[in-house]
């Protein structure tokens, strides 16, 4: 596993660019110079060894190095152990709804951002659980199986989009079962789902699915998102989803759907709004579920590889160094840079 010691130092990248605008203005006002003196063809002709495609080449070489050195400062590390870890935690299933009603904007910016949002700050919050994350709309599947690899559940979580399934509905019954057939084997380890979604268009039965999983001492916790009242679903350009007889289709928060699954399933029922009390609601009830031992593979060494950088870094500067600006004179014929 590759990673960076100090991930936060890669901010420094963003020097790069000023650096690359503070070099154009630098050519720009050589070119404004050397038209003060007349033409700059005619001044070319009387410096026959200045070689601007040099100077860039020494440029790029400089930027280069300064990025790689910038690498290092983060502290580039390879993982070359893997050990077995005994934690005291939980286990959470993610089921969150995708479907295109999840585009609405009822919800700033809108229902699908803001769960995402909330899985975001959620993961933050599970220090020594593990957790998986399932995509639903009509179908249901597995995007990450169960993990305590919390940065890539992270990394992935900007990518979902209702695309990921083809067809749309809303099958929680699908999402509860598959996230029962997702968890690990062991029995004394405490389980629980969270399944967001807006509650529309529900199909199979998701209430009898839900007290299935109670019955296994899985709790089903939902997150209802969205405006009972009622919001259209854009499609971008000012336009809004439509039905087959060209009304504009009104979507809503199925609150009652919502809390009736959450009672089946022995869980708790919160809806989301702009503010975050319920990610509060629900970092609260996952903290009351009694914590039990949980194995994790995880890398526990890791090898520093900012010595490869380092002689790499130094290639790059004695190559900058090495290059001229201008060009040789015993070996003025040879074009290498033309």
């Amino acid at each position: 596993m590759f990673r960076f010691a100090h991930p936060e130092y890669l901010y420094l990248l963003l020097i790069l660019p000023v650096l690359f605008f503070f070099y154009l203005y630098v050519v720009r006002a050589g070119k404004k110079a050397i038209k003060k003196y007349g033409a700059p063809e005619l001044v070319a002709a009387l410096m026959p060894e200045a070689s601007p495609k040099r100077r860039r080449l020494k440029y790029f070489f400089l930027f280069l190095s300064i990025t790689v050195v910038i690498f290092i400062i983060a502290g580039p590390q390879f993982g070359s152990k893997l050990e077995t870890v005994k934690r005291q935690g939980i286990e959470v299933m993610i089921c969150l709804d995708v479907s295109n009603s999840m585009l609405a904007q009822d919800i700033t910016p809108n229902r699908l951002e803001k769960a995402k949002q909330m899985l975001s700050r959620l993961a933050d919050d599970l220090n020594n659980d593990k957790m998986g994350l399932i995509v639903f709309a009509g179908d249901a599947f597995t995007q990450i199986p169960i993990t305590s690899d919390y940065l890539s559940a992270k990394m992935f979580l900007p990518s979902i989009t209702p695309s990921m399934v083809s067809t749309q509905g809303t099958a929680i019954e699908s999402a509860i079962g598959l996230a029962m057939r997702s968890f690990t084997p062991d029995e004394n380890t405490s389980k629980t789902i969270v399944l967001i979604t807006d509650g529309e268009n529900h199909e199979g039965n998701a209430v009898q699915e839900a007290a299935n999983a109670a019955e296994k001492g899985v709790k089903v916790n939902i997150v209802g998102i969205g405006d009972p009242k009622g919001t259209p679903i854009p499609l971008g350009n000012n336009d809004y989803m439509k039905d087959n007889a060209g009304n504009v289709v009104i979507t809503q928060l199925n609150e009652a759907m919502c809390r009736e699954i959450a009672q089946a399933g022995n869980g708790l029922y919160v809806r989301a709004d702009n503010t975050n009390s319920a990610l509060r609601t629900l970092q609260n009830e996952l903290g009351k579920m009694s914590k039990s031992e949980i194995e994790s593979q995880v890398y526990a060494e890791y090898d520093e590889q900012f010595p490869t950088l380092a002689w790499i870094t130094l290639v790059i500067l004695i190559v900058e160094f090495l290059i001229s600006e201008r060009r040789n004179r015993l070996f003025r014929n040879v074009k290498l840079f033309s």
